[in-house]
């Protein structure tokens, strides 16, 4: 076995290999020797087969078993050669060739490492920030939001008809060709006119009736509808208006609405209030510039600043996900031009690398920038971070995190956080 080892560059390393065939001949030899001890045949007492025999059984599954071995081999001669730290290693080796040439096995493997990094002089990249202010009349106008947000419902007292932004308590049952449909039916139904709650036409319907008032409304169910049965169908609701609700909006901001806008405050005052309402729209202010202006740049100025050699197979892997999210987007004509011609999807696949490689870049930067700056997160903060996110949208927690872990996001969504915290903390010091 004639073993060659080459550093790439310090996170890619190249081993070669050419195995006679006496070598795997010797190989195949040894695991039937091993494989006879254990063997059963008929005819046999266990332990007492000869080799020739379990060659003859099983020759072509030595032959494959032997090449295997001599693989590993291989790759554990030529890692021990380049001194590679096995903790540095990452993601499978790759199998560049494995071929059969007269004879002679021919092997090519590929091994990727963590780079080497040296980060210094970050802090200098990161872009200083003016803290914004706030005026009066935006701390005004978010004091008017929340009051609005704790308005209270009432009935009118003067009688008149339904318009637009009322809130209304309703009865209604719908029909289709005159039978009742299941969940057409409600009581005291809360509805509010523009709210969009309901199928497009109903709303409009209620505009116009009056307390007590009974009315056919006749509507369309789309044809994309979540109840099949329902989907493209005329439906005709019978409506009985019960009563016609108005928002009250407090127009004094008296020690009863104080403690509803600042529950935890146990000494809520107006100038308390006006002192929490400037501070989070200052923060809001800063968290849009972070987001749109300071993150883009300092991100920006990272991956310019530092060259790092980077693991290759990692690399293909963000440019294999970015083509799969991609290839996701095309029409039924694309996949299958796209199925059939190999080099258009290698032509496509390059479009991908600039980015990917930044993107790759940038992870290892934050990586070894987190550890500097004592970036800490576990895996519990991991999982309260899509626990939270699952019930935002709405979604059972436990199978959104089952499908973050089926999936393989969890490192993904780790690094987030790190690469948050610590921008955040780098950019509070500026």
């Amino acid at each position: 076995m004639n073993i060659k080892t080459k550093n790439i560059d310090s996170a890619n390393s190249e081993i070669t290999a050419t195995i006679s065939k006496e070598y795997i001949g010797q190989k195949e030899n040894q695991l039937a020797v091993s494989a006879s001890k254990d063997m059963k045949i008929d005819g046999f007492r266990k332990g007492k087969v000869p080799t020739h025999v379990v060659k003859a059984r099983y020759g072509d599954k030595l032959t494959e078993d032997a090449k295997n071995e001599a693989l590993r081999e291989v790759y554990e001669k030529g890692t021990a050669e380049l001194k590679i730290d096995q903790g540095k290693i990452i993601g499978e080796p790759s199998v560049k060739k494995f071929e059969e040439k007269d004879g002679v096995l021919e092997v090519e493997i590929s091994v990727a490492t963590r780079p080497d990094i040296k980060i210094e002089g970050y802090k200098e990249l990161v872009p200083k920030i003016t803290k914004p202010k706030s005026t009066k009349k935006e701390v005004d106008d978010r004091i008017e939001e929340m009051l609005k947000a704790i308005a209270t419902l009432e009935k009118i007292t003067k009688p008149r008809a339904v318009k637009k932004d009322d809130f209304t308590l309703i009865d209604f049952e719908g029909f289709i060709d005159g039978v009742a449909f299941a969940g057409g039916k409600a009581e005291a139904f809360s509805l509010e006119i523009g709210g969009g709650s309901f199928i497009d036409g109903f709303e409009d319907g209620v505009i116009g009736m009056k307390a007590d008032e009974q009315k056919d409304i006749t509507v369309n169910f789309p044809t994309d509808y979540n109840v099949p049965d329902l989907s493209g169908k005329e439906a005709v609701f019978k409506v009985t208006l019960l009563e016609i609700q108005e928002k009250v909006v407090p127009t004094d901001i008296d020690a009863e609405t104080l403690k509803k806008l600042l529950p935890n405050e146990e000494a809520a005052t107006k100038d308390l209030l006006e002192s929490k309402v400037k501070e989070q729209i200052i923060s809001e202010k800063l968290e849009k510039i972070y987001q749109e202006d300071t993150k883009p740049k300092f991100v920006e100025e990272l991956v310019k600043k530092y060259d790092i050699d980077l693991p290759s197979n990692i690399v293909e892997q963000e440019i294999d996900v970015a083509f799969r999210n991609a290839f996701s987007t095309f029409s039924e004509d694309e996949r299958t031009e796209y199925s059939k011609d190999a080099d258009k999807v290698k032509k496509k696949r390059e479009e991908y690398r600039e980015d990917a490689t930044d993107s790759v870049k940038l992870t290892f930067i934050v990586d070894e920038l987190a550890k500097t700056e004592e970036i800490v997160v576990d895996d519990q903060e991991v999982m309260q971070s899509i626990y939270y996110e699952a019930i935002q949208s709405g979604q059972e927690p436990q199978a959104y995190i089952k499908r973050y872990e089926e999936q393989g996001l969890l490192p993904a969504v780790k690094m987030a956080i790190i690469e948050d915290r610590l921008f955040k903390k780098l950019f509070e010091a500026k």
